[in-house]
């Protein structure tokens, strides 16, 4: 259906505007076909490019039917397309594992970052070249809360918000698993490396998260200290419903000293005290005022792809008209912009618009 489609363009476009690896949309049209859903729809098809679109998934393929030479082709592939440093190392497999494992770290530590939901990250839309592929249920959480899920098929939470880096973890031990026989002829040996690797993923994710979150907080390095601090603040968005990007965007106005998402929201008296703590912290911190403001700046975007604008221009869509979702794709292409005209784009969904489900549909 068209509707999946322009969803897909959106907020690829916008993840790409937003500085996170994606897969990018290079073209939609409709078909003049209708597809049967729950109801009839116009058709629709997508044209998607990335550096490349193996998966996971594809490596499972060959791996489950023990086509080793298969697999071991597109090992080589891999490698010489991504990661062709690995084909300097004694186990050049090993070291595309290694590679893939750290890529996943960084993009995922990206997406927890900006509140960004997959909602089906199966083994088969995990690229390994480390972009985001397959916006199917995907959304941006609004309020905080890590147990955030959109999916309509995900009832048991397996992918909400604060499972993806769990997740993430599982699918790289789907891909060791595949690659074991091209790790070591002896396969205990194979095992212990492939362990050893798989078991790095969460500290070097925790590493990349980190560096996410000392530029949005507006920190020159994040110490161990620091982690009581934005626990902190976690806590009181949950308590307050607290709207993920506007609380991080209002955090970075009060640092430049402007005001903008102020009239949409502020710190309720609820937070003095850790914006006390908060103002101490950045006060010890290395870097000028000047450079923090401009970091945070860039950390922070003010436009994302709210479910409720997505929603409004596919139902336009459907309907023939266009104009709704030219203008959301202007708004979310400069994300980091204080354009006052938009701001109505950087509101989030009043109760009557909330989308509480996204559907997959493709």
């Amino acid at each position: 259906p068209l509707g999946p489609v322009l969803r897909e363009y959106l907020v690829s476009e916008a993840m790409h505007a937003l500085g996170v690896p994606t897969s990018r949309a290079l073209g939609a049209v409709t078909t003049g076909d209708t597809v049967y859903r729950d109801n009839a729809l116009p058709g629709a098809i997508l044209t998607r490019v990335a550096s490349s679109h193996i998966r996971v998934g594809t490596a499972q393929f060959f791996a489950s039917r023990d086509d080793r030479q298969a697999l071991s082709a597109l090992c080589d592939h891999v490698i010489a397309r991504h990661y062709p440093h690995a084909a300097d190392s004694a186990n050049p497999v090993q070291a595309m594992l290694n590679a893939v494992i750290g890529a996943q770290a960084n993009l995922i530590a990206q997406w927890q970052g900006l509140g960004f939901i997959h909602g089906v990250m199966n083994t088969d839309n995990m690229l390994l070249c480390g972009e985001t592929i397959d916006y199917g249920p995907c959304a941006f959480m609004e309020s905080y809360d890590p147990a955030t899920v959109f999916s309509s098929i995900d009832h048991g939470g397996r992918y909400a918000y604060g499972n993806q880096p769990h997740i993430a973890h599982w699918n790289l031990a789907g891909l060791a698993q595949a690659v074991l026989p091209l790790l070591h002829t002896d396969e205990d040996e194979a095992v212990k490396i492939a362990q050893s690797e798989v078991n790095a993923f969460p500290e070097r994710f925790v590493a990349a998260y980190q560096k996410v979150l000392a530029n949005k907080l507006g920190l020159s390095d994040f110490t161990d200290s620091d982690d009581e601090l934005l626990k902190d603040f976690l806590t009181l968005l949950k308590q307050e419903k607290a709207d993920f990007t506007l609380a991080f965007r209002r955090l970075a106005e009060r640092a430049s000293g402007r005001e903008l998402v102020k009239t949409l929201w502020d710190f309720p008296s609820s937070f003095s005290d850790w914006l006390q703590r908060w103002d101490e912290r950045i006060a010890r911190d290395s870097q000028s005022s000047e450079s923090r403001a401009a970091q945070m700046q860039r950390a922070n975007p003010l436009y994302i792809p709210r479910n409720h604008r997505v929603e409004e221009a596919i139902n336009a869509a459907y309907k023939g008209d266009f104009s709704p979702f030219n203008q959301l794709l202007e708004v979310i292409g400069q994300p980091f912009d204080d354009r006052g005209e938009w701001l109505d784009y950087a509101r989030p969904a009043a109760p009557e618009e909330a989308v509480c489900q996204t559907f997959c549909g493709t």
